[in-house]
């Protein structure tokens, strides 16, 4: 029932009924072999996530329903990052997720702003082709696992780029399959079911290959490859439940 309801209901829908599950699913994972770096909760495992392509056993928190993807960018910005400091940064975060979106709005450092297409926890939609909002505003811009959904990616990264002020940095994450040197793309593909087996799931456009750094230099981006298995222990990896394959791309204007 759990993966049926993932793969089949409309993403506003989904984030309102994760409301819920995120009261009951703790319960049923009570125990200490995994460990949440963001809740700062131990279970007895996280729950499965992904589509038939690129399904994943044991990586969803059960209570703030981080991925591996959240817990690396959490351990970045808390211990590699000036977020949480008493600096002064006004954020721009598109797509918010749940598991970051209260937490910030609650640092007295940030000036926070949360904007998404459709998204009802979003305190503005717009379409990130064309942002409504002035260039050189922001400090720091989240932006994970969008770039894959756009008609433009390029278009879209470079008014991330525009609204950023100069010295400031972002995070974009996407899924990206290492095993290919170029980005795939196909706009014949267009049956969902197809775009899930080419792209990893049914609303992607787009699977990102080792050139996506160059997708964000082509916007204006300079870029820095941080890897978090140069400072953290093997247990902990496992322990968190992250991928030490998996790369941040610090992108800096």
């Amino acid at each position: 029932m759990y993966s049926f309801l993932l793969n089949r209901l409309p993403r506003p829908l989904l984030i309102r009924l994760s409301y819920v599950f995120r009261w009951v699913a703790p319960i049923l994972f009570r125990g200490n072999r995994v460990e949440c770096p963001v809740c700062e909760q131990s279970f007895s495992r996280f729950l499965s996530y992904g589509s038939k392509v690129a399904h994943r056993e044991n990586v969803l928190c059960p209570k703030d329903l981080t991925l591996e993807r959240h817990r690396l960018m959490w351990l970045y910005l808390k211990d590699h990052s000036s977020f949480f400091t008493n600096k002064k940064l006004s954020v721009l975060h598109i797509a918010p997720e749940q598991c970051f979106i209260h937490r910030f709005m609650k640092q007295p450092n940030l000036s926070y702003l949360t904007a998404d297409l459709e998204s009802p926890i979003a305190d503005l939609h717009f379409d990130l082709h064309e942002i409504p909002l002035e260039s050189d505003r922001f400090d720091v811009v989240f932006c994970n696992h969008v770039m894959e959904h756009v008609a433009n990616p390029i278009q879209c990264m470079k008014e991330l780029f525009r609204v950023m002020r100069p010295g400031g940095w972002a995070i974009l994450q996407v899924p990206q399959d290492m095993t290919r040197d170029s980005t795939y793309e196909d706009a014949s593909i267009v049956l969902p079911e197809e775009r899930e087996k080419h792209f990893w799931q049914k609303d992607h456009v787009r699977l990102f290959g080792r050139d996506y750094p160059d997708y964000l230099r082509k916007a204006g981006f300079t870029v820095e490859e941080f890897w978090l298995k140069d400072h953290l222990d093997q247990e902990i990896f496992n322990r968190y439940r992250i991928s030490e394959e998996e790369v941040l791309y610090i992108a800096k204007k």
